[in-house]
């Protein structure tokens, strides 16, 4: 006994809720950074497609923006030379200022997002654009007599091949930003295969540390579980054991209750008996007056006392509980509660206590003993009723009272514990029912069907 209550002082270890916190938070965390990574990773790698195919669509349509402007100064270079009248020759030149001006801005803006690889075709394209339009420069100052003669040559020999030269060279560049843009479609691939190499591993060792502290959990539960059982395994042999003890004790206490009460009316009493017969004879054999009176106080001092001793030796175990049997006790038992305290104890049992063992004659008679005390003591009742019925698998009985009754959540007392230990330790229940200014019933049953066997096995470790 001092081992088992021992042990778990001595065991010092952390609280399983720690553990599992631990190791399930852990989890938690590493999968939160994983996840968090990996979505930084692929927003990284999102921000960054979306801005090369932001650059690459600018610089094509910058591109596209130059051709569409040299087409146009060719439309506008031929109204310029076949404009008949001096104020149409100026509204064509008009345009094609402008138009100038817009191609040097569209170059300036395409060279501020240049590749490396497109730096040297798009010098080319510059230098044959700013060329076309120092030549267009020229044209433009022609007088109508110079563009009547100059302009078939002019328009064949020189406009159309420049700007086929130059539409040429940004065909070669749309062709680099298109090799660019597979190259960075290239890198985007290689970075989203390190992205799927990065989140295979994380899965990974998600995984692996998943399944570790599964496998830690599911051992150190089992540690738990078979600790537990061992913990209930020895509280059942320690409840079996203090229930064994509880038991000898109460056979121990009606064993010393019985000696005791015979000790009392064969010895105490019978010494008794007999100094109240020679005082009897004393007082016949006596003729002097104060010697008689004498003799007569000492024959009523040595009834009282045999009284007293009568009465004390069957209140702790009545002879004819063993005599007699259970239902001549409890009708004596009642008969004397009224003769002391004037409670009428009816007492219904005649025949329930036939072949009782001694150990279910003893619980009915000590319980029913305590709550028709308890009715007189404390509840100041002034009816109680007893019933005994015996059935062919148990013993059922109970006291009721008319008394003041109580809150049974509230009053717990050593005498009903003692009562319920009595009755729990022949496998039988007791149930209570009681309100304030209700009364109180005491009902109880107990088994008789494995009887033999409980006997057998309470004798078997009594003899050990």
């Amino acid at each position: 006994m001092t081992e088992l209550f021992d042990r778990p002082s001595a065991v010092r270890r952390k609280p399983s809720w720690l553990v599992l916190s631990i190791g399930f938070g852990g989890l938690i965390l590493f999968l939160i950074a994983a996840a968090t990574g990996t979505l930084v990773s692929l927003d990284r790698a999102r921000s960054e497609e979306t801005r090369l195919r932001k650059a690459f669509l600018a610089r094509l349509g910058g591109l596209d923006q130059i051709r569409a402007q040299i087409y146009l100064s060719g439309t506008y270079v031929r109204d310029f030379l076949l404009s008949p009248d001096e104020p149409g020759a100026a509204s064509q030149s008009t345009r094609l200022a402008g138009l100038e001006r817009e191609t040097q801005a569209a170059l300036l803006a395409y060279s501020q997002s240049l590749a490396p690889e497109e730096r040297q075709p798009f010098t080319t394209l510059r230098s044959e654009i700013e060329a076309y339009w120092a030549i267009l420069d020229r044209m433009l100052a022609w007088s109508p007599e110079e563009r009547n003669r100059l302009r078939n040559g002019f328009f064949y020999d020189e406009l159309v091949p420049r700007r086929t030269t130059m539409l040429q060279i940004a065909d070669r560049i749309a062709a680099v930003n298109e090799r660019g843009l597979s190259r960075v479609e290239e890198q985007l691939a290689q970075s989203s295969e390190g992205l799927r190499r990065s989140l295979l591993m994380t899965f990974g060792v998600t995984l692996f540390g998943g399944l570790v502290l599964a496998l830690l959990t599911i051992g150190y539960t089992v540690r738990l579980e078979r600790e537990l059982e061992q913990r209930l395994d020895e509280n059942g042999r320690a409840k079996a054991d203090l229930q064994e003890l509880s038991s000898r004790l109460l056979r121990a206490q009606e064993n010393e209750r019985r000696t005791l009460a015979r000790e009392l009316h064969d010895e105490v009493g019978q010494s008794l008996s007999a100094i109240l017969m020679e005082a009897e004879n004393a007082e016949c054999a006596q003729k002097n007056g104060e010697l008689r009176l004498h003799l007569s106080a000492i024959r009523s001092l040595a009834e009282k006392t045999a009284n007293e001793v009568r009465d004390l030796a069957l209140l702790l175990r009545p002879s004819m509980l063993d005599d007699f049997g259970l239902v001549p006790a409890l009708n004596w038992h009642g008969r004397e509660m009224t003769k002391r305290t004037g409670l009428n104890v009816v007492v219904s049992a005649e025949g329930a206590g036939d072949d009782l063992p001694d150990e279910h004659t003893t619980c009915i008679y000590r319980v029913v003993q305590e709550a028709v005390n308890n009715a007189a003591r404390h509840a100041h009742a002034r009816t109680v009723e007893v019933v005994v019925k015996r059935q062919t698998d148990r013993v059922l009985f109970s006291v009721q009272d008319d008394g003041a009754g109580f809150d049974p959540r509230v009053v717990r007392g050593l005498g009903l514990l003692g009562m319920e230990e009595r009755v729990r330790r022949l496998g039988g229940r007791l149930r209570l029912e009681s309100e304030p200014g209700r009364g109180t019933r005491i009902a109880a049953e107990l088994p008789l069907t494995n009887l033999a066997a409980n006997n057998h096995h309470v004798h078997t470790h009594t003899a050990g």
